[in-house]
C-alpha cells in the first residue's frame, strides 16, 4: 500500500533498523488507525520520505546546510511533558549543522531561520532542535512561504541561517576547545517550485507501528551518529536501556583522559535505540562510591557529544540518573520514547 504524498525520497528503498530489519514489509502488522495502538518506546514511523536538498555554507568554523520537505507534526518536549505542533505552512524547512574537518554534527548550537525573497523577508518562524529517524539531529519548522496571503510563490528563495554558538554549558575537547562560540550566519539560496515537488515524495511504509526505525537517509552530509559501542575508548562497563535510549557507560584513565582535565573520566554516550543517534540536552548525573557527581555535556571529536565527568578510583556499581530528558522535539517514531527514564545501575 502506497501513496505518493507531497515530498521527495531521493532514492533508497525503506530499510528498517533493528529488531525491524527481519520484518518484511510486505506480510507486517496493518497500520494502527489510533495512538492507542502504538507501542511505547521507539516505532517504525508511517511512512519513509525524502527532502530537497538546497545547499550548504559555512558559518564560521562550522557548515551547515539547508533543506525541505512537506510540512509536518511534531512534538515538542518540555521537562517530561510532550506536546503536539500540527503542520502548517508550505514546507517543513530543516538546517544541520556540523564540523567539516571532522564530520562531527555540532548539537546545541542554537539557530534561527529567516526566508526572504527579492530581498524581502517571507518567513521567520520558530526552528526547534529536532530528532527524526531518517534525519537524526536537526533543526526543522514549519514555515509558510506565502507572504501570508496563502499562496506561496514558485521560484528562488533565500534562507538566512544563524548559528548561535555552542553554550557555556556544554564543554568543548580536544581539536574542539576554544571553537564553536562565536554566532555566526550563513546564506543559502533555495528553490520552490513544482519540479522540486515532483522532486521529492515519499510512501507510507506496513510496518508502522511496530517497534523498530527506519534506517538514515543517505544525505552526502554528517548525521550524529553515536560511536558504535566497540569503537568508544577506554573500558565500556555497559549499556542500560532506559525507554529506548542506551545509555553507554565507559570510562578512559591517564594519557586518554587528559584532554578532559581528569585522571580517570567517566562517560556516558546516549543514543537511540535501532538507529545509534545521539541524544542531546540531557541532564545526566551518576553516584560513584556513595558521591553523586553531574555528567556535564560535551562535544568531542573522538567521543561524539556525549556526557562527562572527572572522577576518582571507580568501582562497584555506578548509578545513573536522568534529572531532563532529550529536550528536542521528535518526529513521528520518537515521541513515545526517551523521556520516562529511571535510574540505571552498571558495574564496573
Amino acid at each position: 500500500m502506497n501513496r505518493r504524498r507531497f515530498l521527495a525520497l531521493a532514492g533508497s528503498s525503506a530499510l528498517l533498523a533493528g529488531c525491524a530489519d527481519t520484518t518484511d514489509p510486505a506480510t507486517a502488522t496493518p497500520t494502527p488507525t489510533a495512538a492507542s495502538d502504538l507501542p511505547d518506546g521507539v516505532y517504525v514511523q508511517p511512512y519513509r520520505e525524502g527532502m530537497a536538498m538546497q545547499g550548504t555554507a559555512d558559518a564560521g568554523d562550522l557548515r551547515v546546510a539547508f533543506m525541505y520537505t512537506s510540512p509536518h507534526r511534531f512534538w515538542n518536549v518540555n521537562g517530561n511533558e510532550v506536546s503536539l505542533t500540527e503542520r502548517s505552512g508550505n514546507v517543513h524547512a530543516m538546517a544541520a549543522v556540523w564540523e567539516p574537518e571532522t564530520g562531527r554534527v555540532v548539537p546545541e548550537t542554537g539557530l534561527s531561520l529567516e526566508i526572504e525573497r527579492d530581498g524581502d523577508l517571507v518567513s521567520q518562524e520558530v526552528i526547534y532542535p529536532m530528532l527524526s529517524q531518517r534525519m537524526g539531529y536537526h533543526y526543522g519548522g514549519n514555515f509558510d512561504l506565502s507572504g501570508g496571503d496563502g499562496t506561496a510563490a514558485d521560484g528562488e528563495y533565500t534562507a538566512r541561517v544563524s548559528v548561535g554558538g555552542v553554550p557555556d554549558a556544554v564543554a568543548l575537547t580536544g581539536a574542539y576547545e576554544g571553537r564553536f562560540r562565536a554566532p555566526a550566519t550563513a546564506e543559502i539560496p533555495f528553490v520552490f517550485d513544482e519540479e522540486q515537488r515532483e522532486r521529492v515524495r515519499s510512501e507510507e511504509i506496513d510496518a508502522y507501528g511496530q517497534p523498530g526505525a527506519v534506517r538514515p537517509m543517505d544525505m552526502m552530509m554528517p548525521q550524529a551518529v553515536a560511536p558504535p559501542r566497540d569503537a568508544l575508548p577506554g573500558t565500556v562497563f555497559g549499556a542500560p536501556n532506559r525507554d529506548d535510549a542506551l545509555l553507554a557507560t565507559g570510562a578512559v584513565s591517564g594519557e586518554a583522559a587528559a584532554r578532559f582535565g581528569a585522571d580517570t573520566y567517566l562517560y556516558v554516550s546516549p543514543r537511540t535505540r535501532y538507529n545509534g543517534l545521539e541524544l542531546p540536552a540531557m541532564a545526566l548525573s551518576a553516584t560513584v562510591g556513595g558521591e553523586t557527581v553531574e555528567l556535564r555535556r560535551t562535544l568531542d571529536p573522538e567521543l561524539g557529544f556525549h556526557y562527562g565527568a572527572a572522577v576518582g578510583e571507580l568501582s562497584g556499581d555506578i548509578e545513573l540518573s536522568t534529572g531532563v530528558p532529550p529536550q528536542v522535539a521528535r518526529h513521528e517514531g520518537y515521541e513515545r520514547a526517551f523521556l520516562e527514564m529511571p535510574p540505571a545501575t552498571v558495574t564496573v
